[in-house]
C-alpha cells in the first residue's frame, strides 16, 4: 500500500513480517525499551491489548506480528503522532487488528470500557520535574517528561481498564524503582515479574521491565538480566532475536 509521507517523514523497516513504521526525521522516534517491552509482555490468543502512550504506535503493531492477541489498541495524546501512527497501521494493512486512538491517558477510563482489556502495555514518561532538563521540542518532552502524565496516571489507568487477572507490562528506570512498586501496590496490580536491562555486562542496569497482574497473589520472579552489547556496537544474540535479525 502506498502511503504519502509528510514533510520530515522517513519509513522504518522494523525487519520483522516485512511490518515498516512511518516516523520524523527530527522528532522522537521508538527506541530499544519499546521493542524490549514488545518482547517481554506476554500475550495469549484471543487476548485484547491496549498500549498506554504509543507515540509512532511500535509496541502494538510489534505485538501484532509477535503474538496471537486479537485485538490491539494504541492511545496516544498528541494528535500529530497518533495520525502518523495510523497511517503506520494502513501502510502494514493491520486495520482489522489494530487501532490508534487519540485521547489523554489521564481520561482513558472515560474513553475505553472499564475492565475491559486482558493486557496492557506502556512505555512512559521516564523524568518527572526532579530529573533533567526538558527538552525544547513539545513532542520529544511529552514522550521522555512527566508533562501530560505522571507515574501515578499510567498506573492508575491500567488498573482500571484491566479485566481480574489481566496483565500490565511496562518499562521504566531502575532508579524509580521504589516509587514503581509502590504505585502498583497500591492500584491492587501485583508485581510477579521483572527484568533488569544493561547496556553491557559489567554496566549497572539502565532500564527495568515489570509485569504485575492485576489483583494478584504477591510472589515476584525476578527473571535473568538482559545484555544489550557484547562488546562496543555489536548486540547480544538475544537483542537480535527480540528484533527478529
Amino acid at each position: 500500500m502506498t502511503i504519502n509521507l509528510k514533510e520530515n517523514e522517513r519509513i522504518d523497516d522494523l525487519q520483522r513480517n516485512n511490518l515498516k513504521i512511518i516516523q520524523k526525521t527530527d522528532g522522537f522516534c521508538f527506541g530499544m525499551d519499546a521493542v524490549l517491552l514488545s518482547g517481554f509482555a506476554a500475550v495469549k490468543s484471543g487476548e485484547e491489548v491496549l498500549d498506554l502512550g504509543t507515540g509512532t504506535g511500535i509496541i502494538p503493531i510489534l505485538l501484532s506480528a509477535k503474538t496471537e492477541g486479537r485485538r490491539f489498541t494504541g492511545l496516544e495524546i498528541q494528535p500529530e503522532m497518533a495520525q502518523m501512527a495510523s497511517r503506520s497501521v494502513q501502510l502494514n494493512q493491520i486495520e482489522d487488528r489494530v487501532q490508534i486512538v487519540q485521547g489523554d491517558i489521564r481520561e482513558a477510563l472515560q474513553i475505553f470500557r472499564r475492565a475491559s482489556f486482558d493486557v496492557i502495555t506502556s512505555n512512559p514518561p521516564y523524568m518527572n520535574d526532579t530529573h533533567g532538563l526538558k527538552n525544547p521540542d513539545v513532542p520529544k518532552a511529552i514522550a521522555r517528561h512527566e508533562v501530560c502524565c505522571t507515574l501515578d496516571d499510567v498506573v492508575r489507568a491500567a488498573a482500571g481498564l484491566l479485566k481480574p487477572g489481566g496483565r500490565f507490562y511496562m518499562v521504566h528506570r531502575p532508579r524509580r524503582l521504589n516509587e514503581i512498586m509502590g504505585t502498583l501496590t497500591a492500584y491492587k496490580l501485583e508485581p510477579k515479574r521483572m527484568k533488569m536491562v544493561h547496556p553491557f555486562v559489567d554496566k549497572e542496569a539502565n532500564m527495568v521491565m515489570i509485569e504485575a497482574v492485576r489483583s494478584g497473589k504477591p510472589m515476584m520472579k525476578v527473571e535473568a538480566p538482559v545484555i544489550v552489547y557484547q562488546e562496543p556496537g555489536v548486540y547480544t544474540d538475544e537483542i537480535y532475536s527480540v528484533y527478529g535479525y
